[in-house]
């Protein structure tokens, strides 16, 4: 069983951890690991609707996923959950005026 430690980190520094969630499999597609962490931050009634509007800002560059030192480019790619993974969602934020 691995953890994953979800961060939220923004290109002005700021950075926010969550509290380690437990994963019992080894592989898992980051759409899986979204799914995860939205369930855990949302209510029933809201999981479908808050995963589709996170998957469509992943998909239009809102934010990109690092896992360890790579970047995630596709929600369906199966990743590796080790001991102690961090997964830092690194929400852009667009140059003043542009």
């Amino acid at each position: 069983m691995g953890t994953v430690t979800f961060v939220d980190e923004t290109t002005l520094g700021a950075r926010t951890a969550s509290a380690p969630l437990a994963v019992p499999e080894e592989r898992l597609t980051l759409r899986e690991l979204m799914a995860r962490r939205i369930a855990r931050e949302t209510g029933p009634e809201e999981h479908g609707a808050a995963l589709a509007r996170a998957l469509d800002a992943f998909a239009r560059n809102g934010f990109l996923v690092l896992v360890g030192d790579r970047q995630v480019e596709d929600p369906d790619e199966t990743l590796t959950v080790g001991p102690e993974t961090e997964v830092v969602f690194l929400r852009l934020v667009p140059l003043v005026g542009g």
